[in-house]
């Protein structure tokens, strides 16, 4: 698979060795852990090749994306199913995907009303799971 083209990009063996570690992680992940992961496992990649390469997997829907608290960008891998949305816990970083039917159904209804087509949307959901709410911790 190295050096043949997914889409409309070059896949490389950096890149494969990212999407590896993106898909061993457990939830979500930025880009910096996800660096400082393939650097501790002895892979030579850039931070930068880091970066554009969840860019170009967030483009081409193979992973999706939410922000945490201070807006920086976490990424997981799409599941096979397409797209989903997550309620994210502002201090620990837990995800659970949530049922979205309504908001696909509203997107959807808000496309056709104004015309527009391939309408795209991001939805993130944020806030304090229970443990932490209750200021329980494993720690």
């Amino acid at each position: 698979m190295y050096g043949t083209t997914r889409g409309a990009w070059r896949f490389t063996p950096q890149r494969a060795a990212v999407l590896e570690a993106l898909t061993a992680c457990d939830g979500f992940t930025s880009a910096q852990t996800l660096h400082a992961a393939l650097t501790a496992d002895g892979v030579e990649v850039g931070l930068t090749t880091v970066y554009r390469t969840l860019h170009l997997l967030e483009s081409a829907g193979q992973v999706d994306m939410v922000r945490d608290s201070d807006g920086e960008r976490l990424y997981r891998p799409r599941p096979a199913d397409g797209h989903r949305h997550y309620l994210l816990c502002r201090r620990c970083g837990l995800s659970l995907a949530v049922d979205s039917d309504e908001v696909e159904r509203w997107a959807a209804e808000i496309a056709r009303v104004t015309g527009f087509h391939d309408v795209d949307h991001t939805l993130e959901l944020t806030g304090m799971c229970d443990d932490c709410h209750t200021g329980r911790t494993d720690a």
